[in-house]
């Protein structure tokens, strides 16, 4: 990821036009989604913690763990990633530590939040929030450790659920203020409180869009009426694939094959161009005996 890459992204945030990310978990939805045209991908932290440990997004993924996936989601996009950085992965030396990690790595921008350790994904019961001050701190201590200034800090608040929309809002302002880029209220609950975080701020604004979780579903340009500039879709791909893979793993089960699925399944041709089997192939033709 270059410089001018995340300059770019970055102003597209600051546009009128609001950029839709599709989450992507791992290296087939990575290789997928670069070839679409999107403006920004998102490393969704639950479906990566899901597809690479097989565990809940529930604090049990390391620095180590993740800084792994984004070095090579972001080492197979051409696409600016926006990766999930969790809560930092501990004290304000550890923020440092992964702010400089990620950006290493080629993101794009990384997310941090204020939840307590061990967090939880957002959506789910059980989340605990740290001071505000804390966080605001993490804030601070992240914008020191960039080398491009356009990394994106987003600053995720999971304060609703817990403390209610106006304690959330609190927050945001005050992390806007520390110097985040990009202010993400999770959870919001009705169109309302979405139009009110909306009016709330001027820094670009991050909704999550996640089928079955607790926030409206509206379509982008309605996202983008009501003041938001970045709408993530993290759970979409993962949702997809793991119904399309029980309804196949099904038919097999069932000892009925798939000669009646055919037209549901991604071409076998298509996967290894997807894959980079060409290269693979022209490689072994140009050093053939």
């Amino acid at each position: 990821m270059t410089q001018t890459q995340r300059s770019i992204l970055k102003q597209k945030l600051a546009g009128k036009e609001i950029v839709v990310a599709p989450g992507i978990f791992d290296m087939i939805s990575v290789r997928l989604a670069d070839r679409m045209g999107f403006d920004s991908l998102y490393m969704t932290g639950y479906g990566t913690v899901a597809s690479y440990l097989g565990e809940a997004d529930a604090g049990l993924a390391t620095y180590t763990d993740m800084v792994n996936r984004v070095s090579a989601f972001c080492g197979a996009s051409k696409t600016p990633i926006i990766c999930d950085g969790d809560t930092g992965y501990g004290g304000l030396l550890n923020v440092a530590h992964t702010v400089r990690g990620y950006e290493k790595a080629g993101a794009a921008g990384i997310q941090l939040e204020d939840q307590e350790f061990p967090k939880k994904c957002g959506h789910t019961p059980g989340r605990r929030v740290i001071a505000a001050e804390e966080m605001v701190k993490k804030i601070k201590v992240a914008k020191e450790a960039r080398i491009d200034p356009d990394l994106l800090i987003v600053a995720r608040t999971d304060a609703r659920t817990s403390l209610g929309l106006d304690e959330a809002l609190r927050r945001g302002e005050l992390y806007a203020k520390a110097g985040a880029d990009v202010i993400f209220i999770e959870s919001p609950e009705t169109e309302k409180e979405l139009e009110i975080i909306g009016k709330t701020f001027e820094v670009p604004l991050l909704v999550n869009v996640v089928e079955g979780g607790r926030t409206p579903q509206l379509t982008p340009a309605e996202l983008q009426g009501l003041g938001f500039s970045l709408a993530i879709y993290p759970a979409s791909g993962f949702l997809a694939v793991a119904q399309a893979l029980e309804k196949v793993y099904g038919e097999i089960k069932a000892r009925k094959g798939t000669n009646g699925h055919m037209g549901e399944l991604y071409s076998f041709s298509a996967m290894c161009t997807l894959m980079g089997f060409e290269a693979v192939w022209d490689f072994d033709k140009k050093h053939a005996d």
